[in-house]
């Protein structure tokens, strides 16, 4: 069943398999439920009891510990168990976890299902051969990642802590440093309706999301290549959607950007909104009488702000997932930065738990009508992240 600190590789293909076949996307209902019971069911079978907390109906976290017989340094695994929906038009089952030249399809096999197989196998693993002497490691599988971090925030508020934490997602396997923070946001402008034959009598709220839109990208470059990161680069911002308007014959009394902010540690949430507050000042002093509201798209976070995270490259949990990389003849490269956001984020900031983004599988199939991971890359994770569970509490 496991061999040193590896888990047979068939085993933890299985449970990646049985893991996909178990949808969790958003909008399920008991969503996460089915996920948990796999995870559940395959730690059991390796002697590994799991606690279960229903964040909200039929949507658990599950929590399993193995301990050390000496005290030592805590590690922390976390994954996120739900999803985001399929794709429209994927010439793959999106549930059917179908393999073909090395690689497993289906929705979560990137995002991130393909770690928290990796993850249990490593823990199935370290108790399997008993190598773990010193310190402790927790497996969590969160819910709600893609949304609010509500899994997360709850791990956090029950007053959960470690000294080290690795999140999954996926980066090829390549260790990640930090990410950038992400704030969604609706800027609304509020105009004035009148006829189109006499547009002078109204307040043209599309003319005023154009003149927003000018102004930022005008103004917001330079700003951002003077708070450039020394390790996450520059802050970005994306205009995503816009809507506006009655019909053509209407001076549009309304219209709504949403916007995707990717800030940096060089920022402050604060600088986030008075950038765009400062913009839209701008627009409302040309046109007298249009009102503009800036406020948090709904969904995008529960209680904590979702802000960027960083790592000192000398830290302990990063020299030791370096090592167990090179011990699995890995060729040295350079650490890197994730350019999505994750829960690691809160780890960091709220918890004050040192944290490192390092999974298998490749972003760019994560979300895409094409998801799939290859599986030699989920098996090596289940290696490294034991090995690495090892050097970090002390135990080798």
């Amino acid at each position: 069943m496991c061999k040193k600190n590896r888990c047979e590789h068939g085993e933890i293909t299985g449970l990646l398999v049985s893991l996909v076949r178990a949808p969790s996307y958003i909008g399920l209902p008991r969503q996460e439920e089915a996920v948990v019971r796999e995870l559940k069911n395959f730690l059991e079978a390796h002697d590994i009891s799991s606690e279960i907390k229903e964040i909200s109906e039929g949507r658990p976290n599950l929590v399993a510990t193995l301990d050390g017989s000496r005290k030592g340094p805590h590690l922390l695994f976390c994954g996120h168990t739900d999803t985001v929906p399929p794709n429209v038009g994927s010439s793959e089952d999106p549930f059917a976890a179908s393999e073909k030249d090395g690689r497993l399809y289906g929705r979560g096999t990137t995002d991130m299902k393909g770690a928290l197989a990796a993850m249990a196998g490593a823990l199935a693993a370290l108790k399997c051969s008993g190598e773990l002497v010193r310190g402790k490691v927790t497996f969590a599988a969160v819910i709600d990642e893609e949304m609010e971090s509500l899994g997360v925030e709850s791990l956090i508020l029950s007053g959960f802590r470690a000294d080290g934490a690795i999140v999954g997602e996926p980066t090829s396997n390549k260790i990640a440093i930090g990410h950038k923070g992400l704030e969604w946001l609706s800027v609304e402008f509020e105009g004035r309706a009148a006829h189109g034959g006499t547009p002078q009598a109204g307040i043209n709220a599309i003319s005023a999301a154009a003149h927003f839109v000018h102004l930022v990208e005008a103004e917001l470059p330079p700003a951002f290549l003077r708070r450039r990161d020394p390790v996450l680069g520059l802050p970005v911002i994306n205009l995503g959607t816009i809507s506006g308007g009655d019909q053509p014959s209407t001076v549009a009394a309304r219209c709504v950007i949403k916007l995707d902010r990717r800030w940096v540690m060089t920022e402050t949430i604060d600088q986030v909104f008075e950038d765009l507050e400062t913009i839209v000042q701008k627009v409302r002093q040309a046109r007298p009488g249009l009102k503009t509201y800036i406020s948090r798209v709904p969904g995008g976070m529960a209680t904590m702000i979702h802000g960027p995270m960083t790592i000192d490259p000398g830290h302990a949990i990063v020299k030791a997932a370096q090592k167990s990389m090179a011990e699995a003849g890995r060729e040295p490269t350079p650490l890197t930065v994730f350019p999505a956001w994750t829960d690691g984020s809160l780890l960091s900031r709220e918890a004050k738990i040192p944290t490192i983004i390092w999974g298998p599988g490749e972003l760019d199939y994560a979300h895409s009508p094409e998801e799939s991971i290859k599986l030699s890359d989920v098996t090596l994770a289940a290696e490294l992240y034991a090995a690495m569970a090892l050097h970090f509490t002390g135990s080798l």
